[in-house]
């Protein structure tokens, strides 16, 4: 997870002893005994301490700063924490049943098994003296809200882009016009789910009944999203078995294309096959292929076509991609930790040719490429949010143009690297990046 910069200087920043004396008076209040007092804070920073386990019901929270906190198992039940900012927070098994949470900002956060029940995830904000600021939507972008309950929930125009949501109950959730671009819904209760004007492109609904969401209004659109159905080709249409063609792609790859056949799967749905771990499949053709959730641990993609691509929340460890191309790949929440992305060598002395690794326009948001070979990579204008970079290296890699919002890039190797015109967010190991960045 990216070291966020929870501190700010508009805002009184409290110690744990403080927190802890607040919590102390907040529980003789729930217990009605004397000298208790509610737990009211507004415009104030808790970011990096913990309220673990804590009984926090019905406190009121107003647009305070409460990132990276420790809230796990903590009771917020018909509290409120209004416009706050729990961005990157642990949030597991903690439970905000009945909740006003409008307006606030939960990016990045952990929230397996949370229980959100009957919440207030609606639009919210505060605008300043100027007028400034106002409405803003719930903000889960990229948060792990797997195995989380949000029966009866209103989230409204929330933002869930990223998110991964598989396995909650959404039963009864009002999830209308929500954002739910790139989500993972897989095996999630969707019972009396209404999603009318979601938007859902690349949304993930595996193992969902479909015929549970309630649409009243008719104008839930599917057609973007990855359901049970095949996404473009079944293997079934394959000419022969895929076992055969990877028999054949090696001896065609053995031979130097003199014997066998190359593998060509582009537009098939691979998912069905679950794993392809430690497979050889050099050179193989696989542009616009499925391969959604899969394990392709240590498998060999040296100079494979796999552009446009759909490797989400695949294990990729290890895997070998010198000189592949997957220009507009889609790689969101995939682990590709120590995998070796540097050019691929061609020919001896002069006639020496280098073929680097393209992800030009790829999407990389939350992928872990720790401590990756990524020399020469060219990743023009490719979204690299959130993704950990940390301990990489990245020296002589194209990065012009591309998206770097609150990616951790410590201990990264970035010496030539071409640093042009990136969009950067705070997250950054400015020490990896002072040579670079003018």
């Amino acid at each position: 997870m990216p070291a966020q910069n929870t501190s700010s200087p508009s805002l009184e920043k409290l110690s744990q002893v403080q927190l802890d004396a607040l919590v102390s008076l907040h529980k003789r209040f729930l217990e009605g005994r004397i000298g208790g007092r509610r737990a009211m804070l507004k415009r104030v920073d808790i970011s990096g301490l913990s309220l673990k386990g804590k009984d926090m019901q019905q406190v009121d929270f107003v647009d305070v700063l409460m990132q990276q906190m420790d809230l796990s198992g903590a009771n917020f039940q018909t509290a409120t924490l209004y416009a706050c900012d729990l961005g990157f927070s642990n949030l597991n098994n903690a439970s905000f049943v009945r909740a006003d949470l409008r307006g606030s900002r939960i990016e990045g956060a952990d929230l397996e098994g949370t229980d959100l029940e009957e919440a207030d995830l609606r639009e919210g904000g505060l605008m300043d003296k100027s007028g400034v600021g106002g409405s803003s939507a719930v903000n889960f972008k990229g948060a792990n809200l797997s195995g989380a309950r949000l029966s009866g929930s209103l989230a409204n125009k929330t933002d869930f882009s990223d998110a991964i949501l598989s396995g909650a109950n959404m039963e009864g959730a009002d999830f209308r016009g929500s954002i739910l671009e790139g989500a993972d819904l897989s095996g999630a209760d969707v019972k009396n789910m209404q999603l009318s004007g979601a938007k859902l492109a690349q949304a993930i609904f595996s193992n969902v009944d479909l015929n549970q969401i309630k649409d009243k209004e008719g104008d839930i659109d599917f057609t973007e999203s990855i359901t049970d159905e095949n996404v473009g080709k079944s293997l079934s249409d394959l000419e022969d078995s895929l076992e055969r063609l990877i028999e054949d792609h090696s001896v065609w790859v053995k031979t130097s294309g003199e014997e066998g056949r190359q593998l060509d799967v582009s537009g098939y749905d691979l998912r069905e096959l679950k794993s392809l771990k430690g497979e050889r499949l050099t050179a193989i053709k696989a542009q616009k292929a499925t391969f959604f959730g899969m394990n392709l641990y240590r498998v060999q993609f040296q100079s494979a076509h796999l552009e446009e691509s759909d490797l989400r929340h695949c294990d990729m460890e290890e895997s070998d991609l010198r000189g592949a191309n997957l220009k507009g790949a889609r790689l969101s929440h995939s682990v590709l930790k120590n995998v070796n992305c540097s050019s691929l060598i061609f020919g001896e002395g002069a006639l020496q040719k280098f073929a680097p690794c393209i992800l030009d326009e790829a999407v990389l948001r939350y992928v872990d490429l720790s401590g990756s070979d990524l020399r020469n990579v060219s990743f023009k204008s490719a979204d690299l949010s959130h993704a950990n970079l940390s301990n990489c290296d990245l020296r002589g890699a194209n990065l012009s143009g591309a998206k770097l919002d609150k990616t951790n890039m410590d201990g990264a190797r970035t010496e030539d690297a071409n640093m042009n015109n990136t969009t950067q967010g705070r997250a950054f190991s400015l020490s990896a990046l002072k040579e670079n960045v003018e």
